[in-house]
């Protein structure tokens, strides 16, 4: 027996369909191209540049053997911020396994912050052992490192 599907009844799963796609991929522009520092043998951080790829980010990595002076010289000095790895994106430093979704909202807003970090290696972050981040928090952070919960996953 097939079930017939009322005029309105498709248009609003058209719709819903539509919203969720335009809503759902935000185009980053060519100047948003991220910059990541990384350890030529961290498998995280070649992980986390793979999910940004997938997620249309144009990523260009330069493997490193010592990521501290970058950090310090993009003007992250608390250790109490880092991670394995270190991104720029139009002005913006990106921490670790920031979601790529935190990097859009962060391309769309341009907030007056120095950047995003997500502190250690959270376990269930992009790049480590989930693609949907669970049980940690992205920190935005200023110049003083004054940091301030961006979002909570």
């Amino acid at each position: 027996m097939r079930i017939r599907k009322s005029g309105l009844e498709r248009f609003r799963f058209v719709f819903i369909m539509l919203f969720i796609i335009f809503n759902g991929i935000k185009s980053v522009s060519a100047e948003d191209k991220v910059v990541v520092w990384k350890s030529p043998t961290c498998g995280c951080c070649e992980a986390w540049i793979t999910y940004l790829e997938g997620e249309g980010f144009d990523v260009v990595s330069h493997n490193i053997e010592n990521v501290v002076p970058i950090k310090n010289r993009l003007g992250l000095k608390d250790p109490a911020l880092y991670s394995c790895h270190t991104a720029v994106v139009s002005g913006y430093v990106i921490e670790g396994h920031v979601p790529a979704m935190d990097i859009r909202r962060l391309l769309n807003e341009r907030p007056d912050i120095l950047g995003l970090t997500a502190p250690g290696m959270p376990q269930l972050s992009p790049g480590m052992a989930s693609i949907i981040p669970k049980n940690y928090d992205v920190l935005s952070f200023n110049e003083a490192q004054q940091v301030e919960i961006y979002s909570r996953y």
